[in-house]
């Protein structure tokens, strides 16, 4: 079960990203009139259909990271390589970086600790790790919440140390973590809700619990689509997953209404389609799109020997 999951997660994650490429920075005005409803190409960054950005290149490192287990320097190096070197790209290009995660890397280049590399200011809680953390909810499975929560932190810090961002990749982390279990996506999300709210008021992070209020009420469901926001600000691309999954019935509403929108479309369908893949399973993301994934052979890859390791 784990294994199948695990697959379907990640490329669900990196069709949902393919998907959002082409129109990142579209308005939701602009899509309603022109929707994305296939796999399209070109566009923002003129890359051919099927192409995913940093989202799951960084993804990709960490599951790669994680095959010799928990090692932060190993990936600091990974993360260095991607925007150096362009490892783990779709297409030998390294684009579509955000500014945190540039100037975080280019502190771990300069050999600074891992953990204290990432950007902690206010103005630095993009969605820059949480668009990339879903592995650690596989290779965290079996650990208590105090390891997990550890965890979380130190990998959001090698490129985002504030709270806030680490909260974001905390909550993200325990539902993904519910639907691999088995648990449906209402069950997951009020098990989640009820769990931090327990948990983080324990934690020196609880006062970044307000910033999830809208999460934490557990009705998140229930907000109208002009309430959502669907920016690269962490809170609100966690809203945004949030909403489209519990108000979509299949992998591929649930991409194509994350990406429809707008803003930082391949990011919001990026952790909606791990999510969604998780729990609909990998038979359920249409095959043409996965056939017209970049790497697809190099990808399934790496997942098939992550897989021998769990």
């Amino acid at each position: 079960m784990l294994k199948n999951k695990l697959k379907a997660g990640i490329i669900g994650h990196l069709v949902g990203d393919a998907l959002g490429v082409p129109v990142e920075f579209k308005s939701r005005k602009e899509l309603k009139k022109d929707p994305v409803s296939d796999m399209q190409g070109y566009g923002t960054y003129n890359q051919v259909p099927g192409t995913w950005s940093d989202d799951s290149s960084l993804t990709l490192c960490l599951l790669e990271s994680l095959l010799k287990g928990y090692n932060l320097n190993d990936q600091a190096e990974k993360f260095i390589s991607w925007l150096d070197d362009a490892y783990w790209t779709a297409g030998g290009e390294t684009f579509d970086v955000g500014n945190t995660t540039r100037i975080s890397i280019a502190k771990l280049r300069q050999g600074i600790e891992p953990t204290a590399a990432g950007a902690g200011g206010e103005r630095d809680n993009g969605n820059g790790s949480l668009m990339r953390i879903l592995p650690l909810a596989f290779y965290l499975i079996d650990v208590d919440s105090a390891e997990k929560f550890k965890k979380t932190k130190e990998v959001s810090s090698l490129t985002h140390s504030h709270p806030r961002s680490i909260l974001g990749c905390y909550l993200y982390l325990d539902y993904a973590q519910r639907l691999i279990m088995g648990a449906g996506l209402q069950q997951s999300y009020e098990q989640t809700v009820k769990h931090v709210n327990q948990f983080i008021a324990k934690d020196n992070f609880s006062s970044e619990l307000k910033c999830y209020n809208r999460i934490a009420a557990g009705n998140i469901k229930d907000l109208a689509e002009n309430e959502i926001r669907s920016t690269g600000y962490v809170v609100d691309t966690l809203e945004a997953v949030f909403w489209v999954l519990l108000n979509s019935n299949s992998y591929q509403e649930s991409v194509l209404k994350a990406v429809n929108l707008g803003e930082d479309t391949d990011t919001v369908a990026a952790i909606t389609g791990g999510l969604a893949g998780i729990y609909y399973g990998f038979n359920s993301i249409p095959k043409k799109w996965v056939k017209q994934l970049a790497r697809l052979n190099d990808v399934l890859e790496l997942i098939n020997n992550f897989c021998k390791k769990i």
